[in-house]
C-alpha cells in the first residue's frame, strides 16, 4: 500500500512542476506538457490590439513557461510573429528540459538583466500566482502583463490581496472552451486571458467576451 501511495505522490509532484498544464483532473500526460492553441491566442491578440497598440520591433517580451517539444512550436512566440508579422524580440524560459525555449530554468529563479514590456504566457496553474506576482515586478513601469488563466481564478482567498492591489485592466473570456491536447478534447473550464498593466490599479476591470468563430 506504501508503494502505492509513493508512486501517486510522485505522479502528483510531475504534475505540479509542470511548465504547461492545465488541469490536476486530467490524465497524466505522456510528455506532461499541453499545448495553447495558438488560434485562441491569435483571437486574444486581435481584440487586444484594438485597445493597446503594443507590438512592434522595439518591445521586448517574455514567454516565461513557453513549452515547445521536438514536434511543437512555443504558441505565445509563434502567435505574436505571425500576428504582428514583424520581427518582434521575445525571450523565453521553461524549466523543461525538452521545451524549445532558450533558457531552461525556473522562471521563479530568474533574475532579468533589465525589465520588460511585455510578459505574457500560460503559467502553471498550481503557480500562477507567484508567477504574475514576480512577472509582475520584472516588468517595466506602464508595461503589460498578460496571462491565460482559468475564469474561476477570480475566486479564492489567495488572491485576495492581488485583485485588491493590482487588478488587471482587462479580462477577455475565450467563450469557447479550449482543448490543450491532440484529441480535442476540453475538461470543464472556462478560460480567460488576463491583462495588468503595472501601476495601473482600476476599481474595476474591463471585460470582453470572445466570441469564438
Amino acid at each position: 500500500m506504501n508503494k502505492t501511495i509513493d508512486k501517486m505522490l510522485d505522479k502528483r509532484e510531475m504534475i505540479f512542476i509542470s511548465s504547461t498544464n492545465r488541469s490536476d483532473a486530467r490524465n497524466f500526460h505522456v510528455s506532461d506538457y499541453y499545448r495553447t492553441p495558438i488560434p485562441k491566442i491569435k483571437e486574444f491578440l486581435s481584440e487586444f490590439s484594438k485597445h493597446e497598440n503594443i507590438l512592434n520591433s522595439k518591445i521586448r517580451i517574455l514567454d516565461p513557461c513557453a513549452g515547445g517539444d521536438n514536434t511543437n512550436q512555443m504558441s505565445y512566440p509563434t502567435a505574436i510573429q505571425e500576428f504582428s508579422n514583424q520581427d518582434i524580440s521575445i525571450d523565453t524560459i521553461d524549466i523543461r528540459d525538452d521545451s524549445r525555449a532558450n533558457l531552461k530554468q525556473d522562471y521563479l529563479k530568474f533574475q532579468p538583466k533589465e525589465k520588460y514590456d511585455v510578459i505574457i504566457t500560460n503559467p502553471p496553474f498550481n503557480l500562477s500566482l507567484d508567477i504574475i506576482n514576480k512577472a509582475l515586478n520584472d516588468v517595466k513601469e506602464g508595461g503589460f502583463v498578460i496571462m491565460l488563466l482559468r475564469l474561476n481564478c477570480l475566486g479564492g482567498k489567495v488572491r485576495q490581496e492581488l485583485w485588491k492591489n493590482n487588478m488587471p485592466k482587462y479580462i477577455f473570456v475565450h467563450n469557447k472552451r479550449m482543448s490543450f491536447t491532440d484529441n480535442g478534447k476540453t475538461d470543464s473550464i472556462e478560460y480567460a486571458h488576463f491583462v495588468w498593466k503595472k501601476g495601473y490599479n482600476p476599481n474595476f476591470s474591463k471585460l470582453k467576451v470572445l466570441i469564438s468563430k
